[in-house]
């Protein structure tokens, strides 16, 4: 089972706020214009994003993403934080960029289904 944790460890991922590493990621979103992610972020999806700013949290909980990672060494605003702690939101960030981050969950993904299988 893939889990944030174990995602985190995998890309070499920041924590920012992370109160539930142990949640399962079960797919992927990427996406920065947010209500086009509220209609299609699923529950479980690593979300990748360079939005920083508080509705974020907001769309992550309303979504029940499994993390937000912020993408390129952007960094989350002050507000965005607090309302991630409030609600359980795990935050992430990374250097990377977006195209980067998606294939290699994807890969996580794909090793995780492989380990799980044998």
């Amino acid at each position: 089972m893939l889990t944030v944790e174990k995602l985190m460890d995998k890309l070499e991922l920041a924590p920012i706020e992370l109160p539930d590493g142990t949640r399962r990621i079960t797919g992927g979103y990427a996406g920065d214009l947010l209500s086009w992610v509220m209609g299609r972020a699923n529950e479980g999806d690593a979300w990748v994003t360079i939005m920083t700013n508080m509705n974020v949290a907001a769309v992550a909980q309303l979504t029940d993403v499994a993390c937000v990672i912020f993408a390129e060494g952007v960094e989350p605003d002050k507000e965005t934080v607090l309302k991630a702690r409030m609600h359980g939101i795990n935050l992430l960030g990374s250097p990377k960029g977006i195209f980067e981050l998606c294939g290699l969950i994807s890969e996580a993904m794909l090793a995780d289904e492989h380990e799980e299988r044998n």
